[in-house]
């Protein structure tokens, strides 16, 4: 999720754990907290290789094996100084044991995905349930953060500190929900096509989880659709991609190749450009524009050599044009529904993305 996110959520997580007369300390040391594990962002940046810079972050900050030994030295240290934590240290160990833990999860909602076991070489979680902005999600951690810093030594302060909890996690459930009725949607479709069995994956669209969309692996390329929870109804059409496959394969004993693969779960597209292989990661982003895109290979007498890897960025509309077309795809179903019952994919949106 993003930071902002961050501050509020490890804010009540800690604060409603802590002892009473530490509440507003523990505000304060839950969004200091919970921001740990992203620091991982400031030494990758001394790293010009952009692979290396996406793919390492939420590795070993992120990590459910390392981050109980950076909770147990972050405790130790405080209660050795005295004050707060001494005085109450099972509660302290508690919050900061429970606040650090509970990034990388809160991570793991988003597409992005998190190294929630690293060293062990297990491909990222990703539920993708969340878009890594949404502003419903951040609403009530927000709140809870401000009233009980107000209301810090009163019975309010604790009420708004568990309705905060109860409403994030409320909204958690939700997403679960809604992607489970869109993934319920595309499995008709997707059987009838005689895809059932392929890899696919749905992500919210950005800044809510009413308008989702779905990629399928498919020879050749992949499917993407998109589903309206507020106004499409009946089957769910899917747009089919081209991706370069056959140089995919081709180029997979290239290590960044190999390593975005991974990363990415196997979902990336692949492209020839001047004689280099680009990739897409499709988990971001939408066809044509994607946000990660790399340069990766290129090919000289017969096979594909590795190079230093570039990001290649792509011209996207504006963000308030972006949102203002996912906005309207919520509430509108597109024409050819409205007239057949079938769903289907507006020019704004697929531009926007």
């Amino acid at each position: 999720m993003d930071s902002i996110t961050h501050l509020f959520y490890g804010g009540v997580i800690c604060a409603a754990i802590a002892p009473k007369a530490d509440r507003r300390a523990a505000l304060l040391a839950g969004a200091a907290l919970n921001t740990v594990p992203d620091l991982d962002v400031f030494p990758l940046l001394l790293s010009d290789n952009p692979v290396l810079r996406m793919t390492c972050h939420r590795a070993a900050t992120h990590s459910w094996l390392v981050l109980p030994l950076i909770a147990w030295a972050i405790w130790w240290c405080f209660k050795r100084r005295g004050g707060r934590v001494t005085a109450a240290p099972a509660r302290w160990w508690w919050a900061i044991f429970i606040c650090l833990m509970a990034h990388p999860l809160l991570d793991s909602f988003t597409v992005y995905g998190t190294q929630l076991l690293w060293p062990i070489p297990l491909p990222p979680l990703m539920w993708s349930t969340l878009f890594i902005v949404d502003p419903l999600f951040t609403l009530p951690w927000l709140l809870a953060c401000i009233v009980a810093w107000w209301a810090w030594n009163k019975p309010l302060g604790q009420r708004a500190l568990l309705a905060g909890l109860v409403l994030g996690v409320g909204y958690l459930g939700w997403s679960l929900l809604a992607k489970a009725l869109v993934t319920r949607v595309a499995d008709r479709e997707l059987a009838g096509l005689g895809h059932a069995d392929a890899a696919r994956f749905s992500v919210p669209m950005p800044l809510n989880t009413l308008l989702w969309r779905e990629v399928v692996m498919v020879p050749g390329g992949y499917l993407e659709g998109y589903r309206s929870l507020a106004a499409d109804r009946g089957p769910m059409r899917f747009v089919f991609h081209p991706s370069n496959t056959a140089a995919l394969q081709a180029a997979s004993n290239v290590p960044t190749v190999q390593r975005l693969t991974w990363f990415t779960n196997g979902f990336v597209g692949a492209r020839v450009v001047d004689g280099a292989l680009v990739l897409d990661d499709l988990r971001m982003g939408s066809a044509p524009d994607y946000f990660f895109s790399f340069r990766v290979a290129q090919h000289d007498a017969g096979t594909w050599k590795a190079v230093a890897p570039t990001q290649v960025h792509t011209l996207r509309i504006a963000p308030g044009a972006m949102w203002d077309s996912v906005w309207q795809r919520i509430w509108n179903a597109p024409v050819a529904q409205a007239a057949t019952g079938n769903s289907g994919d507006t020019p704004a949106i697929s531009a926007s993305k």
